[in-house]
């Protein structure tokens, strides 16, 4: 069976599904953070010695995100955000304006 097919069919359980949508926003920062890395073209220890750390600390801050077992703090995303030559931006977006 494929990845997506298994997907398809854990979704259908809402249980399933609730805690996959619950975790939509660290993926979308995750997707976010690994495009900016490739249209940067650099790997992990470039992006490590540009934050004046190790590269296995990349691969936690990234793996972090997809696994939700750790949420970096601000100052390390805005680290890792200029090392990617990018701005961190963070904002609130009402409930209300998202159902529309």
């Amino acid at each position: 069976m494929k990845h997506a097919d298994l997907k398809k069919i854990a979704l259908r359980d809402p249980q399933v599904k609730a805690e996959y949508d619950a975790l939509e926003p660290e993926f979308s920062l995750l997707r976010q953070m690994l495009e900016a890395r490739k249209r940067a073209g650099l790997s992990q220890s470039d992006v490590a010695a540009r934050m004046g750390t190790q590269a296995t600390a990349i691969t936690r801050l990234e793996s972090s995100l997809s696994s939700g077992k750790h949420s970096p703090s601000i100052a390390t995303l805005q680290r890792y955000a200029r090392a990617v030559g990018c701005e961190l931006e963070i904002k609130l977006v009402s409930r209300e304006a998202q159902s529309n």
